[in-house]
């Protein structure tokens, strides 16, 4: 007899039919099929939770074998599965076939929750499996999709122990059918994050909020910097209240990646923090940065996502961003233009999604201090840290003493800088220094904070409207993915506009990369302009948000 299961790898998994045989023999259980430990162990806690829920456990030889045999598997979700399928072996349960089965055992009998359930039940609904028995904690992220047109015809039963899983197989014999109706209040989108916050709150920044705006509403890349004090990470983790929400399909392989992540830290479901709803907003994930590569990237002995697939459809938010281990910045460049990561495995070649947005957030120098005070007159690659030029002279003090200024020298500074790298700095497409807002406008009482979020988001979900409509059945999904194949077919400009973006490719010197990007970006103005045709002050635009990132030194010469 068998049941089927499922076995979470990278992005999706595999279906695993468990086969249980008993022989005449000496009493025990082995398991074939290139099993690991914990499912190795699973013979110790399967006996225990038959003889603690009433079962007699048989007293012969049992094989388990786990097909296909060539492909490894570790974790618990195996238990269950493992049970059932001895219990149909002895005829002590009615298994159907093609029944999907997860869950961790207890040596109670309980049964406990595991990741990965929406994913198996999409996996097993595209190879004809319409049952399924899943843990009780784990019922409302079996809902998702039966609460979807795709889920029409599938049937699950969550239950809380094992016991309770052979009654639903008896109940099935005798109803024709699995019981439990699926809780549509489950299927409920999931709302916004409390803690998103409102622009509106923010004094000042009107470029910085500007920037975000097109990069929610476009997709693109951007990066900020300037000193500390300047509100670079409190608009960053706003940036989620202006995003335009997710599409249905987009909705489902985010929450579907989420699944096989396991547990979220925030809590998201009532058991523990697993999913119990449709995951709607896009993703904002903002990792420490002593984040690993492997953390970042994905993989593991049992591959799972990383951030940047956990950030897919979403942001991906690198806060002190020159922090991060080098080797950990650079393995984003490839993400970035293929918008999909490939690990090599020695069972093959492991592809991870990755289309995201990437947000970093870096001080201009070392100490943090570069761009707290400007000043004029002065040739800054002449002076050292110390404010004396090269003859011996006294230079320009800060406006509130020397002792307030940059305390890293030229050297310091380019080696924090060269971090990103020339060939990581070129695909981010928005590139904005910030200095600390002056007193008067921190001063401003509450209604002249600026526009709230909520009318900055419908701006963005119009001109997201307009790239879906634009994009339909292409491939493309927004502005930032547009291929340098089409981006003349995509982007069409205003003679004048051909004009001004020419003089600006000219006088700044920009590569292949940088003139699609500034054309892409470009064009998400000139959506949120609701204009089918770039002009040049959408251009304009463009290369301001562009000519900024080269050099740290930039923050220093920003007049507001």
């Amino acid at each position: 007899m068998s049941v089927m299961a499922y076995a979470p790898y990278g992005a999706g998994g595999i279906i695993i039919r468990v086969e249980a045989d008993i022989r005449r023999g000496i009493p025990g259980i082995d398991i074939s099929g290139l099993a690991e430990g914990a499912v190795r162990e699973a013979r110790e806690r399967v006996r225990a939770a038959f003889r603690n829920s009433g079962f007699s456990f048989p007293l012969d030889r049992i094989l388990i074998n786990l097909a296909p045999a060539g492909l490894r598997k570790d974790g618990a979700a195996l238990d269950l599965p493992i049970a059932l399928a001895v219990m149909a072996a002895a005829d002590l349960a009615p298994v159907p076939p093609n029944l999907l089965v997860m869950g961790e055992l207890e040596l109670s009998g309980r049964v406990r929750p595991v990741r990965g359930v929406l994913a198996a039940i999409a996996a097993g609904m595209e190879e004809g499996i319409g049952e399924f028995i899943v843990p009780a904690e784990n019922g409302g992220e079996a809902a998702i999709l039966g609460g979807l047109n795709g889920g029409a015809g599938m049937r699950f039963a969550a239950v809380g122990t094992l016991r309770e899983a052979v009654d639903a197989l008896f109940f099935r014999e005798e109803n024709g059918t699995l019981p439990g109706a699926l809780p549509l209040a489950a299927t409920e989108a999931a709302p916004l994050p409390a803690d998103a916050g409102d622009f509106a709150d923010v004094r000042g920044q009107a470029v910085y909020k500007r920037a975000l705006e097109i990069a929610a509403a476009g997709g693109h890349n951007m990066l900020v910097f300037g000193p500390p004090g300047a509100g670079k990470t409190m608009l960053a983790r706003r940036l989620p209240s202006i995003m335009a929400a997710l599409s249905p399909d987009e909705a489902v392989e985010v929450t579907r990646l989420y699944s096989l992540a396991g547990p979220l830290r925030n809590g998201a479901g009532p058991a523990g923090g697993f999913i119990d709803r449709l995951i709607t907003c896009p993703p904002f994930r903002a990792p420490h940065h002593s984040a690993s590569a492997e953390g970042i990237l994905g993989g593991g002995r049992t591959p799972r996502p990383g951030e940047i697939s956990l950030a897919h459809f979403g942001v991906l938010f690198l806060d002190e961003a020159p922090e991060f281990r080098v080797n950990v910045l650079q393995a984003l460049r490839e993400p970035l233009e293929d918008r999909v990561i490939s690990i090599s495995r020695a069972e093959g070649p492991l592809r991870l999604p990755a289309e995201f947005q990437l947000l970093l957030a870096a001080n201009a120098c070392p100490c943090g201090r570069l761009g707290i005070h400007t000043r004029s007159g002065f040739d800054r690659g002449s002076e050292n840290r110390h404010g004396e030029t090269d003859d011996g002279s006294q230079a320009e003090t800060w406006a509130l003493g020397e002792t307030q200024g940059c305390l890293c020298s030229s050297d310091e500074i380019y080696r924090y800088w060269r971090k990103f790298g020339g060939a990581l700095l070129d695909r981010i497409e928005l590139r904005v220094p910030v200095i600390p807002p002056r007193i008067d406008e921190i001063g401003r009482s509450e209604k002249d904070g600026g526009e709230s979020s909520a009318v900055i988001a419908r701006r963005v979900g119009e001109a997201v409207e307009i790239q879906r409509r634009r994009f339909r059945d292409t491939g493309i999904r927004r502005n930032a993915a547009i291929p340098a194949g089409n981006i003349e077919k995509l982007c069409p400009m205003s003679e004048r506009a051909q004009g001004a973006l020419r003089k600006a490719l000219a006088r700044l010197g920009l590569s292949g990369r940088a003139y699609h990007g500034i054309l892409r970006v470009a064009r998400t103005v000139a959506d949120l302009d609701d204009s089918e045709i770039i002009d040049t002050v959408h251009i304009l635009e463009a290369v301001q948000h562009r000519r900024y990132g080269e050099d740290p030194y930039e923050i220093v010469t920003m007049g507001v």
